[in-house]
């Protein structure tokens, strides 16, 4: 039964799920623009591929540093912080005109997504849900980064077509700080046991860097960070140049998809609108079966479904269909490893603490789209950065078995 003490949609869901799917509707358009800046000055895939690398290196850089302020200056100062740096960024960024330049810059906005993103909001939202609504309402705030996702990368694509990549840098930046807007809904109480409010956070931290679960947690986020930054940056690239031809007369050309580079935007939202669905099922099942085993699961089919998709040949129906499968299964990891963590450590220190494990999301993330742009440049193709893809997926469903599960503070001394 629902606690009625603390519903399930509550203003701090509200607020938070559209701070994140602001946020990661930019954050999820960044592939977009990668052919249309590369072309203009000339760069190679590399240089565009390294400033979103570098981006997503320093969000999860950012991500500790934004939970630790967060739990010691407030919430709220830690958002508006991200927030202000994140538009600063994306500003910055539109008057780069060397690739040295736009990596550079690229730091403040991975900074500003870890102020805006799932480190701080998820554990504002966590603290204000009861035990019995915690892991449905991390799936649902999860799943607002998907709804992003889904008119994020289209919306950029439509903007290109009526104004230069500059202009629509900085329509994001405005959208980024309109979300401040909606602070005065983020207001919650820290639920957290006696003991968790007795621990310092140095305390808290010395016990979870000796917990090997701890440590089992962090290495099984990398492979997450690697998929996703690699597909979300070079995947609508990836379909524009590898995909079959796309039938004038066809189905897809019926519902505005005439192009492949049309469809590679369409792929990124038809992953996140899966998403949708997968992350709330994923936040369902959460509160009912076990967490580590859930997510081995999830790994292991993102480890089958990406074998599958570079095995057979890449057609325009190939493309949607993954897009659905791995969609479904997308951000899935993010409740249940937020909710791993608070479940094993506390709620007192969840964004540093879930912080940290990110960080190692952020590193899959930096190789991953770096790497993509690397052998792209090398190779060719993406194929040998796929396949790459597909082993650390296939080590994330392992090393999650060994976790233990039990409440750090139940555990015997």
């Amino acid at each position: 039964m629902t606690d009625t003490r603390a519903p399930l949609i509550t203003p701090v869901l509200i607020a938070g799920c559209i701070i994140i799917m602001v946020g990661f509707a930019i954050r999820a358009s960044f592939g977009v623009f990668q052919i249309p800046i590369a072309e203009e000055f000339g760069w190679a895939r590399a240089e565009f591929s390294l400033a979103i690398a570098i981006q997503s290196l320093a969000w999860g850089i950012g991500q500790p540093i934004f939970g630790a302020i967060a739990e010691k200056v407030g919430d709220r100062k830690a958002i508006i912080a991200g927030a202000l740096t994140y538009a600063a960024g994306l500003v910055a960024s539109s008057f780069a005109v060397t690739p040295e330049a736009h990596q550079m810059l690229e730091i403040l906005v991975g900074f500003g997504i870890a102020g805006t993103g799932f480190g701080v909001i998820l554990a504002v939202v966590g603290r204000a849900a009861s035990d019995e609504n915690r892991s449905m309402a991390l799936a649902i705030a999860t799943a607002a980064g998907s709804a992003g996702q889904v008119f994020g990368a289209p919306l950029a694509e439509y903007l290109l077509t009526l104004m230069p990549w500059q202009n629509v840098f900085g329509i994001f930046a405005v959208a980024i700080l309109a979300v401040l807007l909606l602070l005065p809904m983020m207001r919650s109480e820290t639920v957290a046991t006696r003991s968790e409010l007795e621990d310092s956070m140095g305390d808290i931290l010395k016990q979870a860097f000796r917990d090997p679960s701890y440590t089992l947690i962090f290495l099984g986020f990398f492979s997450c960070g690697y998929q996703l930054a690699f597909i979300t940056a070079h995947f609508p690239a990836f379909v524009t140049e590898m995909c079959g031809t796309i039938d004038p007369s066809g189905t897809l050309a019926t519902i505005g998809v005439s192009t492949t580079s049309a469809l590679g935007a369409v792929s990124i939202s038809l992953i996140g609108l899966a998403n949708i669905a997968g992350t709330l099922y994923a936040g369902w099942l959460g509160k009912r079966y076990s967490k580590k085993y859930l997510l081995a699961a999830i790994y292991t089919g993102r480890t089958i479904i990406a074998a599958l998709f570079i095995l057979f040949p890449i057609t325009p129906v190939t493309v949607i269909l993954f897009s659905i499968a791995m969609g479904s299964l997308w951000l899935a990891t993010v409740p249940l490893t937020s909710g791993l963590v608070a479940h094993i450590y506390g709620l007192r220190y969840m964004g540093t603490l879930y912080g940290i494990v990110f960080f190692s999301h952020q590193l899959g993330s930096f190789l991953g789209v770096w790497l993509g742009g690397r052998m792209y440049d090398t190779f060719g193709d993406y194929t040998t950065v796929w396949w790459i893809g597909v082993g650390v997926g296939a080590f994330s469903a392992i090393v999650h078995l060994p976790v233990k599960e039990q409440p750090l503070h139940a555990r015997p001394a």
